[in-house]
């Protein structure tokens, strides 16, 4: 895990994370930086995203409730831009990618960056 940076959930992110987990089980996050998610995380089933040697574990966050933390991964050209921040998974109105499991909650995740 990354030291370098950290990652934190906003109230209505854990509760999110929180509701989803009640209907699919643990969970991780991915962000990629790619044109297809906009940089955007994605929430996915734990283990249905494949991460390897080109993506970093920055965080492992726990909610209050859930049994197992969320991975957080980040690619690691995205890594290298960010590595100077401070980040906060944040909710908002609004649909989001396909592929992340709030977008029919009518919700999207959202990073929030802080330099450090």
């Amino acid at each position: 895990m990354d030291e370098t940076a950290s990652v934190r959930l906003t109230d209505a992110a854990a509760g999110l994370l929180s509701r989803l987990a009640s209907v699919h089980g643990p969970l991780m996050f991915h962000q990629s930086g790619g044109c297809c998610d906009g940089s955007a995380p994605m929430c996915y089933p734990a283990g249905e995203f494949r991460t390897g040697d080109s993506d970093v574990l920055l965080a492992e966050l726990r909610v209050e409730g859930m049994d197992e933390p969320v991975p957080f991964w980040m690619s690691r050209g995205q890594h290298d831009l960010w590595r100077h921040t401070r980040l906060v998974v944040d909710v908002v109105e609004g649909r989001g990618s396909g592929f992340s499991l709030e977008a029919p909650e009518g919700v999207r995740f959202l990073i929030r960056s802080h330099l450090v």
